[in-house]
């Protein structure tokens, strides 16, 4: 296949400038260790482009539906455009000026879509190719747009603007035709005021020379093209919202802003035949109802076998106050009111024929709110709703934070989908989801994909993100964990989070053990284990943990008897645990206003269905009457049973198999006698405020407050534009070093050792890599009585800027994933010995066997804020390292598998992605992708394996986006055709007396009238043609259905037959000259054949 240049990847992203992020090569500063390695990634490997776009249309704005090939379009403010079919067909396009679409129409079943937008321009969208492109649009100039119409089967648009005037546009060329209808002719020439905008523009089902135009402030007209003068006009007194036809095109129905139906005769001109207040009080005196909110929009659908449908949206009394927004549905006497969570922003009504003139045999009603898509069903008694297959409720509510894996356990996705599939709702319509059109892509991807959204009310979701699709697997709710109704006196201690106390920070999962870890912004962190079975947990399983760091402190924290674990304790600060296994009693500290949790773990019992259950809750505490600090990294390990989280002043280790704290030390504390920064003793109380000039300590502490913020507050973050130096002459006064990130490994503890042993690195703020190396019990009875013991073995290497991520490399280069433990049923039923033969069935390590020869070393990869290093083990040395960014800042790096190798990628906060190769540090892609806007694209970015990368790029939004050459060349394959061809049904039958007597559709020459012959050219200032992407010539195979290639090949045959009769014509023209000239010829030389030369 053909190689796309990086300058011309898809959405016309550019490749950076050099010298804008990545000027300095990777430097090689350690004696050549890494010579046997062989680094495979080349540049030519890595391309970016964007690949798919999930979750609900953020702020839209107006839909359309193809009624033939069941497409459903959504437009927005933003000028995005979403196409949907059946489920997984979905695409995503962008108008490049950004404005807001107003509206949109089909060509139906001709592959087109016609988008009008607020900034006065008309595009038409080719939707036969996969990524939809303009090909066409028409700048209006001196007039506003405000309403477009097109009918079935035609090529010219009608567009009604501001001014009150209507537009006619040929669809396939994109030229506005002469011919125009203005306001003033439209309206009476007695009338003295302007009578508004075009609000509705439709043709009489049964008369194509009969256009109704609707005014706003209350006029309708009935316009004959062909006469071009007003047959009739109606006026009401009260603003109109919208018009819609009855199919016999006798009677149309108009809707008002005073919440009133009108229903008018076409032929009578002075009152409507029906007033109808549908929501409005009636008095008994005969007066008039009282007046009710406007009626937005009304739609008119009859039926072969019943009563007609009118349905239609607002309309409610004003006296129902806090009444959430309804859609009204009309059927003989019957009207049902249908609530909705949010305000309706448009709605369509889906029938069986495409045509106008046919009966309607409406059989669902799509409704676009503003942050859902609802669908009824019309013909199932109480209009239950479809149940909706798109990923839509990535917002239910908003997402703090994500994580994607890609190339999961097999086994995983089935398992989510078999606990997620009991927690569907009932009540649904049983019918087939009607909007089904389009196909799937033939995409060959065959490794399973995760994503995991966190939310601000505390649910955790899993999503199947496999062959670029996104499907709901499972939803947790961890606020079940707590008790909810918080008495008076408990308020004071939600300092932390007020707004959304269970919200989710960070999540840590183990895909093999399927253990899963969620830290929220109260300061606490739950530990799930995963069954397939129901089990009713008596009493939740708490930890309390004082995390207190005082360095002037003379008394130490009370511990419970926990181990000494620091090997260089430091003088005035205990590095004891805190807290006993079970529920700690706080009446040894409550005059000091200590040991309050954020939250109220649950007294009662909780019953816990198969999936995620609850198996230990750990809650920091307040100590001395401060709120405890907001956890900023968490890290678990299935196979050492360990959890770790740490804040802005310390860490704890938590022992989740014995439910009890192993360690609880301040970061200080890890360095023990080697710390390199000379700091002052101070209170954690003085450096809650960040002090004057020193931005860059307390940047993780601030950062993680925002982070973890409730995103509805729309919070941004100012900490772009701040200095993020890590000077150490900055940093020698401060004692803060807050904990960045963690990572548990098996490898070399110590500078020369020869032995592997179990490890948790620790990255800080300041750039500092700390190691613990753990001693762990045997596993089996052992592991759950013995203690584990924790030695900090020193600083293993420092960075510029916060530690953002840690891996290990084999001496081979191969990335060494961290030891897990592979997933057992915890529920199981058998007795003690079976239960103890499945725990025993997990390896301890997945890391080198012990037989390998003791020269051969690892790799620990490190990357920062601001640059990345490869440090050779057990020696300790850096063998290469790399200035990424220096005016920047990175906000997320993760090292990931890709072609059989490992690079690191990164995500700048200038908007350029990055990647380099390991163990060199070669720089292999630099692209500037997206400037960074706010703070949910730094919060939810995330890389993972197979060059696949994702973020919200709204709140309901997930972008998903690829760096992998091979993924965007196989793109086109994976995507989803829109089109797909299908015959357009028939036309109603006139019926035997109609064709007779007349009275049948009548049909119209529209050439004939808007061509240029008829109505000559229209004005060159009025509106500006712009030839799209997509090619002029692009539209003749672009918007032609089955009647449109008929229609084709029939002007193609009278153009010929015309072009053969010219011809014909022309040749006896020449024959003719050619006869008339050898006459001419012969006479002349007769006349010449006897005179002498001299006679000339």
């Amino acid at each position: 296949m053909k190689k796309f240049n990086i300058r011309k990847v898809l959405d016309g992203l550019k490749e950076a400038s050099s010298s804008s992020s990545s000027s300095t090569p990777s430097v090689q500063v350690g004696p050549q260790e890494n010579n046997l390695i062989q680094e495979t990634l080349q540049s030519e490997h890595f391309q970016l482009c964007k690949t798919v776009r999930h979750g609900f249309p953020h702020q839209p704005s107006s839909m359309a539906f193809d009624p033939v090939q069941k497409i459903l379009a959504i437009g927005t403010q933003s000028g995005a455009l979403r196409l949907f079919g059946r489920p997984g067909v979905e695409c995503y396009c962008q108008h490049e000026s950004g404005a807001a679409v107003i509206q949109l129409q089909f060509l139906i079943n001709e592959g087109a879509l016609v988008s009008a937008l607020a900034d006065d321009s008309v595009h038409l969208w080719n939707l036969r190719q996969k990524r939809p492109a303009v090909l066409h649009s028409l700048k209006f100039n001196r007039e506003r747009i405000t309403f477009c119409h097109l009918p079935f089967q035609s090529k010219w648009l009608y567009i009604g603007t501001e001014r009150g005037n209507i537009h006619i546009v040929n669809v396939e060329s994109f030229m506005l035709s002469g011919y125009v209808i203005m306001w003033n002719k439209a309206i009476e020439l007695s009338s003295k005021s302007h009578p508004g905008p075009v609000v509705h523009i439709s043709d009489n089902p049964m008369d194509e020379g009969k256009l109704i135009i609707g005014f706003e402030s209350g006029i309708v007209v009935l316009w004959d093209l062909k006469s071009k003068k007003a047959d009739y006009r109606y006026t009401y007194d009260e603003a109109i919202h919208s018009v819609a036809w009855h199919h016999e095109g006798k009677q149309f129905i108009c809707s008002h802003s005073d919440g009133t139906l009108t229903i008018w005769n076409i032929r009578g001109q002075g009152k409507p035949i029906q007033t109808i207040t549908p929501h409005g009080k009636q008095p008994k005196d005969g007066k008039k109802p009282e007046p009710c909110k406007p009626i937005l929009k009304v739609e008119y659908k009859t039926t072969r076998n019943g009563d007609p449908f009118i349905i239609f949206s607002g309309g409610l009394s004003y006296d129902t106050v806090g009444r959430r927004p309804c859609l009204t549905v009309m059927h003989g006497k019957s009207i049902a009111v249908l609530e909705m969570d949010y305000p309706i922003v448009d709605f369509l009504t889906l029938c069986e024929t495409p045509y106008s003139n046919d009966f309607q045999e409406p059989y669902a009603v799509v409704v676009l709110l503003e942050k859902d898509l609802v669908v009824i069903d019309l013909a199932q008694n109480g209009y239950p709703i479809f149940e909706n297959p798109y990923p839509l409720t990535i917002h239910e509510s908003p997402v703090t934070c994500c994580e994607y894996f890609a190339d999961c356990p097999v086994d995983l996705i089935p398992a989510f989908y078999s606990v997620g599939s009991r927690q569907k709702r009932q009540g649904y319509s049983k019918k087939e989801w009607p909007i089904s059109g389009g196909n799937w892509g033939q995409g060959t991807q065959s490794y399973s994909e995760i994503i995991i959204t966190g939310h601000a009310d505390g649910t955790v979701k899993f999503w199947d993100a496999s062959a670029i699709m996104l499907q709901v697997l499972y939803k947790l709710k961890t606020a079940k964990v707590f008790d909810r109704n918080r008495s008076k006196e408990d308020k004071g201690s939600t300092e932390v989070s007020d707004e959304d106390p269970f919200a989710i920070q960070i999540m840590a999962w183990c895909p093999e053990s399927r253990m899963l870890c969620v830290a929220g912004v109260s300061a606490n962190v739950i530990i799930y284990r995963f069954s397939k079975l129901e089990v009713t947990t008596e009493v939740v399983q708490l930890l309390e943990v004082r995390m207190q760091y005082e360095l002037n402190e003379t008394e130490s924290p009370d511990g419970g008897g926990g181990e000494q674990t620091s090997a260089h304790p430091t003088p005035g600060a205990s590095p004891q645990t805190s807290g006993p296994p079970s529920h700690p009693s706080t009446s040894s500290n409550n005059s000091d206003g200590g040991n309050i949790p954020c939250l109220k773990v649950r007294s009662s019992p909780l019953k816990q269905s198969p999936g995620y259950q609850v198996d230990l809750v750990v809650q920091s505490v307040w100590v001395s009457g401060e709120p405890p600090q907001q956890i900023t990294s968490l890290a678990m390990n299935s196979s050492y049973g360990l959890l770790v989280f740490g804040n802005s002043n310390g860490l704890a280790v938590v022992d989740y198999i014995q439910k009890m704290v192993v360690l609880n030390l301040g970061t200080v504390e890890l360095y023990g006698s080697n710390d390199p920064y000379q700091r002052q003793p101070r209170s954690p109380r003085k450096t809650r405020q960040p002090s004057g000039g020193l931005c860059d300590i307390n940047e993780c502490s601030a950062t993680s407050e925002d982070r973890c913020k409730s995103p509805t507050s729309d919070h941004r973050d100012n900490s772009f534009s701040r200095s993020r130096s890590s000077s150490v002459t900055s940093i020698d006064k401060e004692a803060r070093e807050a904990v960045s990130s963690f990572h548990f490994c098996e490898t070399f503890a110590r500078k020369g050792d020869c032995a592997l042993t179990p490890c948790l690195y620790v990255g800080t703020s300041l750039g500092t890599v700390l190691v613990l190396a753990l001693t762990l019990p045997p596993a089996g009875e052992q592991r759950q009585l013995q203690p584990i013991i924790i030695s900090p073995t020193g600083m293993l290497v420092r960075l510029k800027g916060s530690i953002m991520r840690m891996a290990f490399l084999d001496s081979a280069g191969s990335l060494l994933p961290s030891a897990f433990e592979t997933w057992y049923e915890p529920n199981v039923t058998a007795d003690g010995e079976e239960r103890e033969k499945i725990r025993r069935r997990r390896p301890v390590s997945v890391s080198p066997s012990s037989s390998q020869e003791l020269n051969e070393s690892q790799f620990a990869v490190v990357c920062s804020e601001k640059q990345a290093k490869v440090i050779s083990l057990p020696s300790q040395t850096c063998i290469y390292k790399h200035s990424i960014t220096e005016a920047s800042f990175i906000l997320r790096a993760d090292v990931v598998q890709m072609n059989q190798s490992v690079c690191v990628a990164c995500f700048c906060a200038n908007g350029h992605i990055m990647t380099l190769s390991v163990p060199g540090l070669r720089p292999l892609m630099d692209v500037n992708y997206l400037p960074l806007t706010d703070m949910r694209i730094a919060r939810t970015f995330c890389f993972t394996n197979l060059g696949q990368a994702m973020y919200l790029c709204s709140p309901t939004e997930i972008q998903r986006i690829t760096y992998s050459q091979e993924t965007c060349e196989n793109l086109q394959e994976m995507l989803g055709e829109l089109f797909t061809p299908v015959e357009t049904p028939e036309a109603p039958n006139r019926g035997f007396f109609k064709g007779l007597f007349g009275g049948g559709a009548q049909s119209l020459d529209r050439e004939e009238l808007f061509g240029e012959l008829a109505a000559g050219k229209a004005s060159r200032s009025l509106a500006q043609h712009i030839p799209g992407p997509g090619g002029i010539e692009g539209m003749k195979g672009a918007a032609s259905g089955v009647v449109g290639d008929l229609a084709r090949a029939r002007i193609a045959l009278d153009e010929r037959g015309q072009k053969l009769g010219e011809l014909e014509e022309r040749t006896a023209a020449m024959m003719a000259s050619a006869d008339s000239f050898s006459k001419h010829a012969h006479d002349m030389m007769l006349k010449c054949k006897d005179k002498k030369w001299y006679q000339f």
